[in-house]
């Protein structure tokens, strides 16, 4: 395999400086799933944490190098989950962190990054614009500006995922990545090529968010003008040069699924696996359930990546409670 940003090597030495709260999460064989699926699925759980998503192994490791410099400050943009996960990083390293957001993002990711004594900042506009302004920031203050995905330490981070799914040696030969700007799927993606290359890596990104996955088809960085989907974790327009370099190295394959698709998986993780998820989490059975030909008698793990949902916008979504029996 060519050689991406990243390297295993450090990848392994993360596993160091990331609370072990986030380490080591439940991998398991979801039998209940299965019937609707037509193949044998692996949930990693990565929302069983104090932040709920994955993104805190790659903010650790962020916050840890900074508190090593001395540094006393850092500012980044975010959908939400990043934002809880360097504000919660960064309050037990004794590091400042204001975070900027789009106004529009999730109520209830604002109100946790407010609850963990982080500055916020909301911008007008969406996650390109937030990116905007957390650059004028870290300029204007002379701070670290953490970028998701092009800060090598967060893809790291999110690697160690990689390395805990080929080290319990499951039997699964395909995992299947929720796509938004890169690091979840370059660091997931690197570990299992390199470690377990037989393993087809497939990356999931919404049809009303499609530029990294355009950019992966293309060869070629692809912009969009806007997004439209209810996946905000994964709603990035401009994908960064250098993250789909690595991705090209590492992802076997990018779909795109419509968002009814994304809204069944919501609903069959929360029947059948009892797992409330955000979104950008159900990526994974989406792409099953537009595919299920491609994927009969496979095993396939999918990385449920986070948890953070606005109460009302999910009942919205998923409905009410089945009612058993009936």
């Amino acid at each position: 395999m060519q050689e991406t940003r990243l390297d295993t090597a450090r990848i392994r030495a993360a596993r160091r400086v990331i609370d072990p709260v986030f380490l080591d999460t439940p991998l398991y064989r979801c039998e209940a799933l299965e019937p609707g699926l037509g193949c044998t699925v692996s949930i990693k759980l990565e929302t069983a944490n104090p932040v709920r998503s994955f993104k805190a192994r790659g903010t650790e490791v962020v916050a840890s190098l900074l508190a090593d410099k001395g540094s006393r400050a850092a500012v980044c943009a975010s959908a939400g989950n990043l934002g809880q996960a360097l504000a919660w990083s960064g309050r037990g390293r004794g590091l400042d962190v204001t975070v900027v957001a789009s106004r529009f993002a999730t109520r209830a990711k604002l109100d946790r990054i407010r609850a963990l004594d982080a500055g916020l900042e909301l911008v007008d506009g969406d996650h390109e614009m937030a990116r905007e302004r957390a650059a004028a920031i870290a300029r204007y203050d002379g701070i670290r500006l953490v970028e998701d995905s092009l800060d090598i330490e967060t893809c790291e981070g999110a690697a160690t995922i990689g390395l805990e799914l080929v080290d319990a040696a499951p039997s699964f030969d395909t995992v299947l990545i929720a796509l938004g700007g890169g690091a979840l799927a370059t660091g997931v993606g690197h570990v299992v090529k390199a470690l377990a290359p037989e393993v087809e890596v497939i990356c999931v990104q919404p049809l009303g968010a499609p530029a990294m996955t355009r950019s992966w088809r293309g060869r070629r960085v692809v912009t969009t003008d806007s997004t439209d989907t209810i996946a905000d974790g994964v709603a990035g327009r401009r994908p960064i040069p250098a993250v789909l370099d690595d991705l090209l190295l590492v992802a076997d394959d990018a779909v795109l699924v419509q968002e009814a698709s994304i809204i069944a998986g919501m609903r069959m993780l929360l029947d059948h696996a009892g797992l409330v998820v955000e979104p950008s989490a159900a990526l994974g059975i989406a792409a099953i359930l537009e595919d299920r030909v491609r994927f009969a008698g496979r095993h396939v793990v999918t990385i449920v990546c986070g948890s953070n949902v606005d109460v009302d916008a999910y009942h919205g979504w998923v409905g009410a409670a089945p009612i058993h029996g009936s």
